[in-house]
């Protein structure tokens, strides 16, 4: 007796058109297109080579003129054949022949001819890394990545081309992270922390990535700092401000924080004096917070008033409104605004163009916010060193830009 199969049923047809999907799909363009890019690497090396050794191939060496230099005439060398090399690039894998020769030396001994355009044991080409470094960094995993590139490179990229590549972004990390800080003109600085989850010992934790963006005095925005720490505690605050210190950052003219207690104390210890604005979108929410739901909207429309007046004067009075009115209606979301205290109005020293810049830290809330969307696919992060490096990755690459401050200084 046989037994019932799950398979649905499909015309013959149907199954092989299902399992050769693609393999009919021959397109003279791309093939053609392969090939003349193997015909032309192979015309750039030994071009190279021609103008090393000033001689075409199978041309003997000109005879050095009496009194001549060696150098006149050209590298003296010979060429001894070719070796296959495989070279993954845009236009996929191809086979080459890179030309071979020895070369005399200033010291009567001969050296292996390097090609200056093809590297030592280079296997891809920079535009090919780029292109698996971008979609690692557009938030697909490694695996995925594979997957993507498959039909691009013919198969040709593993799980450890994809690491290698992504080992080469780290070495650009680490010396970025090193980088001097000493020249930038840096007028004004923001910080904020958010919060990623990340794989730790096997298990899903919670760190805090602390970024520190800063404005030069043309108004343009550079990432300086990000760290991954434990939490936002003075502590590590401090090791952040430290090492840009350390690194040669001068001591700015205006800071915008989050009003998180730990950065407040690391700022008081290390720039203490410089003005400070505390986000005015986080200290909106805090209301909010005070509030039953019913009041919301009451309180975001006298909030806005105040915050967004057109004068100093108009902006303080509407403050001693908010606070009467609010002290009677809801205490808590009165006490609330009072905690801020005068750091929630610091924007209102600055010339009222720059106001709208200097009032928040949304420039860091949106880096955030496209962060956490480039690698929702990917649930967890490998690890927190992962999670700082994927964020200052997505910048390096342009896939995520900042928008330059008007009238910043």
């Amino acid at each position: 007796m046989t037994s019932p199969s799950t398979r649905p049923w499909l015309p013959q047809s149907e199954i092989e058109t299902a399992e050769h999907l693609f393999d009919n799909w021959f397109d003279p363009i791309e093939a053609g297109l392969r090939d003349r890019a193997r015909e032309f690497l192979q015309a750039m090396f030994e071009g190279e080579l021609d103008g090393v050794l000033a001689r075409l191939r199978y041309v003997r060496r000109a005879k050095l003129p009496r009194g001549g230099s060696q150098g006149a005439a050209g590298v003296i060398g010979h060429r001894h054949g070719h070796r296959s090399r495989s070279l993954l690039g845009t236009f996929g894998r191809i086979e080459i022949e890179v030309p071979r020769a020895r070369l005399n030396t200033a010291d009567g001994k001969t050296a292996e001819w390097r090609s200056q355009t093809l590297r030592a044991y280079q296997r891809r080409t920079l535009a090919a890394d780029a292109l698996i470094a971008s979609c690692y960094l557009a938030g697909t995993n490694t695996r995925r990545v594979r997957r993507a590139l498959g039909a691009l490179f013919g198969g040709a990229v593993g799980k450890d081309t994809v690491s290698r590549v992504w080992r080469k972004v780290k070495s650009d990390w680490d010396a970025w992270n090193a980088r001097s800080l000493s020249e930038e003109p840096i007028v004004r600085v923001i910080l904020d922390g958010t919060v990623v989850r990340v794989r730790l010992d096997r298990k899903a934790t919670a760190i805090s990535l602390l970024v520190v963006i800063g404005v030069r005095a043309d108004g343009q925005k550079v990432l300086l700092a990000i760290k991954s720490m434990g939490g936002e505690s003075t502590e590590a605050w401090r090791a952040v401000l430290d090492d840009l210190v350390g690194r040669g950052l001068r001591r700015p003219e205006f800071l915008i924080v989050d009003g998180a207690p730990g950065l407040e104390n690391a700022i008081a210890a290390v720039w203490d004096g410089v003005p400070v604005q505390r986000c005015t979108v986080h200290k909106h929410r805090n209301l909010l917070a005070h509030a039953p739901e019913r009041l919301h909207d009451e309180i975001t429309a006298d909030y806005n008033d105040m915050i967004y007046a057109a004068t100093r004067e108009e902006v303080a009075a509407r403050r001693k409104a908010f606070l009467h009115k609010w002290r009677l209606k809801h205490r808590a979301v009165a006490e609330s605004l009072q905690e801020a205290g005068d750091r929630l109005f610091t924007f209102t020293r600055l010339p009222p163009s720059q106001w709208r810049s200097a009032r928040t830290t949304n420039a860091i809330e949106r880096l955030h916010e496209e962060f956490k969307r480039r690698v929702k696919t990917q649930t967890l992060l490998p690890s927190a060193d992962t999670a700082a490096m994927l964020f200052w990755a997505l910048l390096a690459s342009g896939q995520i830009n900042m928008r330059k401050v008007a009238d910043s200084g």
